[in-house]
C-alpha cells in the first residue's frame, strides 16, 4: 500500500470517527425531522392534493417528504451515523475496557501527581498492621481493596462501578439497534390503507405504491359514527371493527371500537382510525319545463353525473330540513353546483318539497332542465391506515439500552481510591469520573476517617 492511498485511508477513518460528524448527523437529522412533524406522514395522495397544489404535490412526493423516514436520503443519514457510532466506539473502547479490567493498582508517584486529591500524612505501627486497618475501612465505607507489594510499599487500591464508562457505548449501540429494528420494519413491513363501507368487510388492503397486500383475514366495519363541534369540525370519529377469520368473528376481536390514537392490533398488524367519508349516493329527477321527459339522475356522494343537455353537476351539501335557513319552506333540499358545456358553472338550491322553484329557477334561465331532489342514501365509510412492523419490539429494545446508558451516563460515576504505605508514611489517592465536587466531599470524610483510625488525629 503506498503512502497516499495509506493517508487517504487514515483520513477517512479520522472523518468518521469525527465527533463534529456526530454533531453534523445529529443536527441534520433532527431538523430534517422537522419536515415529518409538519408534513402528516403515509396520508393517501388525495388528502394531500386537497391542500396543496399538484406542483407542490409531485415535488414533496419526488422529495420522499410523505414518507420521509422511508426516503433513501434519512436512511443514508442513519447509515452514517450508525457507521460514526462504531467507528468511534472502535477507536476509543479498547482504552476504557483496558481501565476497567487492568486498573493501575500502584500509587506511583507520576500517577499521585496527575490526582486532583490527594492526602498524605504520617501513621507509627507496623506496615502490615496499618495495611489491615485502611483495608478494613476501605471494606466498611468504600470498596473491598486490592493488595499489592511494589518497591517495598504496601499498596491498595479500591474502585466502585467501573462498568459505568461503558454507558456511553450502551447508548451507541442503542440508536444501532433502534436502527437496525427501523430497517427491520422497512424492509418486512408495510403501511397501507383500507376504505370499509359500513356493513361491509375488506380482506387486502393498499400500500402508498398501489400495491396490494392480503391481511390473510378480514376486518368487518360493523358501524361507524362521527360527532361534530358546533363549528362543523370533527371531534371524534369511530368504527366499529369484527376480525374474521374464515367469515367467522375472532373470539376477542368482536365489536372492537377505535378512534383516532386508539387502534386496534390483530396479528401483529394495526388499524389506525385516520379518515372518513360519505360513499352514498343522491337522487335527482330532471324534467323539461313542462315536466315531460323525466330522467332520473344519480349523483354519488365523492362524484358529478351527467345531465340530458350536457352539462355536469355534483352536489356541494344537503339538509334534511331547509326550514331553519329558508322560513317559509320545509322538506330536504341540496346545494348543487352545475358545469356547463361552455365552461360557466353555477350554483344553484333544489327542493324536494317545492317543485314550483324547481321550474321557477329553470324558466329564469329561459329553458330547462328542471332539478328535482329526490332524496339521498347516506352510507359512510371508514379510513383505516393499517401498519405491520415486525421490527418494533427490536425498536423498544433498543429504547430500553438507551434508558439505561443515558441514567449510568449521568447518574453514576467511576469512583477510585488508591493508599500507599511506606516509611511510616500513609498516602491516598482519589478520583472520579463524574462529579467531582460530590467526589471530594466523600473523598475528605474518608481522609478523616482515615487519619483517626491510623495516628489519633484528624486532619
Amino acid at each position: 500500500m503506498t503512502t497516499d492511498q495509506r493517508s487517504f485511508l487514515n483520513s477517512l477513518w479520522d472523518f468518521f470517527c469525527s465527533l463534529k460528524l456526530t454533531m453534523s448527523l445529529l443536527i441534520t437529522l433532527a431538523a430534517t425531522s422537522i419536515i415529518g412533524t409538519i408534513i402528516p406522514q403515509g396520508t393517501p395522495p388525495q388528502e394531500y392534493l386537497q391542500q396543496i397544489s399538484p406542483v407542490k404535490f409531485k415535488l414533496y412526493q419526488a422529495l420522499g417528504f410523505f414518507d420521509m423516514y422511508h426516503s433513501w436520503w434519512f436512511i443514508l443519514l442513519l447509515y452514517l451515523l450508525t457507521v460514526n457510532l462504531v467507528a468511534c466506539s472502535i477507536k476509543r473502547l479498547p482504552h476504557i475496557w483496558k481501565t476497567i479490567t487492568q486498573p493501575v493498582t500502584v500509587l506511583g508517584s507520576g500517577l499521585e501527581k496527575s490526582l486532583p486529591n490527594v492526602v498524605s500524612f504520617k501513621a507509627g505501627g507496623e506496615p502490615e498492621a496499618l495495611q489491615a486497618k485502611v483495608t478494613a475501612l476501605l471494606k466498611a465505607e468504600f470498596a473491598e481493596p486490592v493488595a499489592t507489594e511494589n518497591d517495598g510499599a504496601h499498596h491498595l487500591f479500591a474502585q466502585k462501578t467501573p462498568w459505568c464508562r461503558l454507558s456511553v457505548y450502551f447508548v451507541h449501540l442503542s440508536v444501532i439497534v433502534i436502527f437496525i429494528g427501523t430497517m427491520i420494519g422497512s424492509l418486512f413491513g408495510y403501511k397501507a390503507f383500507a376504505n370499509i363501507m359500513e356493513g361491509e368487510s375488506v380482506a387486502k388492503v393498499v400500500t402508498r405504491s398501489e400495491k396490494e397486500i392480503d391481511l390473510g383475514f378480514s376486518v368487518l366495519c360493523e358501524k361507524f359514527s362521527a360527532s361534530f363541534y358546533d363549528s362543523g369540525a370533527p371531534k371524534e370519529f369511530r368504527s366499529v371493527l369484527t376480525v374474521l377469520e374464515n367469515g367467522k368473528p375472532v373470539p376477542g376481536y368482536e365489536h372492537r371500537a377505535i378512534i383516532v390514537n386508539d387502534p386496534l392490533t390483530y396479528k401483529g398488524i394495526t388499524f389506525y382510525q385516520s379518515s372518513y367519508g360519505n360513499a352514498g349516493e343522491y337522487r335527482f329527477l330532471v324534467t323539461d319545463l313542462d315536466g315531460k321527459n323525466a330522467v332520473p339522475v344519480t349523483v354519488p356522494a365523492t362524484g358529478s353525473a351527467t345531465l340530458p343537455d350536457g352539462s355536469s353537476m355534483h352536489v356541494l351539501e344537503t339538509t334534511p330540513d331547509i326550514a331553519p335557513f329558508a322560513p317559509g319552506l320545509s322538506g330536504p333540499a341540496a346545494n348543487i353546483e352545475i358545469h356547463g358545456a361552455g365552461g360557466a358553472s353555477e350554483r344553484v338550491v333544489v327542493y324536494a318539497n317545492h317543485p314550483e322553484l324547481n321550474i321557477e329557477h329553470a324558466k329564469q334561465h329561459g329553458k330547462g332542465p328542471v332539478i328535482h331532489f329526490k332524496g339521498e342514501e347516506k352510507r359512510m365509510y371508514t379510513g383505516l391506515q393499517v401498519a405491520k412492523d415486525p421490527g418494533v419490539w427490536i425498536v423498544w429494545l433498543g429504547c430500553l439500552l438507551m434508558v439505561a446508558g443515558i441514567f449510568a451516563a449521568f447518574f453514576l460515576s467511576h469512583r477510585r481510591i488508591w493508599v500507599r504505605i511506606q516509611h511510616g508514611t500513609v498516602t491516598m489517592g482519589g478520583n472520579a469520573s463524574k462529579n467531582q465536587a460530590a467526589f471530594q466531599l466523600f473523598f475528605d470524610r474518608l481522609a478523616d476517617k482515615l487519619k483517626t483510625e491510623c495516628s489519633g488525629e484528624k486532619r
